[in-house]
């Protein structure tokens, strides 16, 4: 049984609404295998307002695939005069803090978070929630729970652009803070910590209605 030290149990019960929100454009899907960070963005919300942005490219010391470029957009001209991933992640965890963290399909952005962040001997206190995992739960009948499907299924307005830190950040936020909307306005939880929406992903899909009215 995982023991949760007093730190960590504080950050889980601070509002869901206050979090950074995340996503980084790499080479490849494994840093383990040798890929890199080349784009963060990320948005920070208070309160459920955004009140920072952080984005920038990094030379990941090497040149990209092709494919790569032509799925984000990001070609070698534009990294060959950014900072280094290092530069750029001294900066990153500043900015985070000790705030919470959410991604879309986090446990991507987190392998890479962990591993440009082991490489300048940083890290980061807060906790990580996975808004996929929770959109799973909460809207089951979508018809997949991409990140462009589930904006689109929610009516979100967005400037059309993906697989750009920024916007794919931007478009979270807005994700999240619809999925707190939605547990307002269906399950009256005004307000709920980052813990809890953690636990909704760790719900079976025919349990989380009757675990969520549990929550009032």
């Amino acid at each position: 049984m995982i023991k949760l030290t007093n730190s960590k149990l504080a950050t889980l019960s601070r509002p869901a609404d206050t979090v950074i929100v995340l996503d980084f454009e790499t080479t490849g899907l494994s840093p383990t295998q040798g890929d890199r960070a080349i784009e963060i963005g990320a948005v920070m919300l208070k309160d459920g307002k955004v009140i920072d942005r952080f984005q920038q490219l990094m030379n990941p010391g090497f040149r990209v695939s092709g494919f790569i470029e032509s799925y984000t957009g990001i070609t070698n001209a534009m990294l060959t005069d950014a900072p280094s991933c290092e530069e750029v992640m001294l900066q990153f965890a500043d900015f985070i803090g000790d705030y919470n963290l959410v991604a879309h399909n986090a446990s991507f952005d987190q392998r890479f978070l962990d591993a440009e962040l082991n490489r300048i001997g940083s890290h980061y206190v807060g906790q990580f929630a996975c808004s996929m995992l929770i959109a799973r739960r909460l809207y089951q009948d979508a018809p997949n729970h991409k990140l462009g499907s589930l904006v689109s299924y929610k009516n979100i307005e967005h400037d059309g652009v993906f697989h750009r830190a920024l916007a794919d950040s931007e478009m979270t936020a807005n994700l999240w803070l619809t999925m707190l909307e939605d547990l307002h306005l269906d399950y009256q939880l005004i307000k709920p910590d980052f813990g809890l929406l953690q636990s909704i992903a760790k719900q079976s899909k025919s349990n989380v209605n009757q675990y969520l009215k549990r929550q009032k």
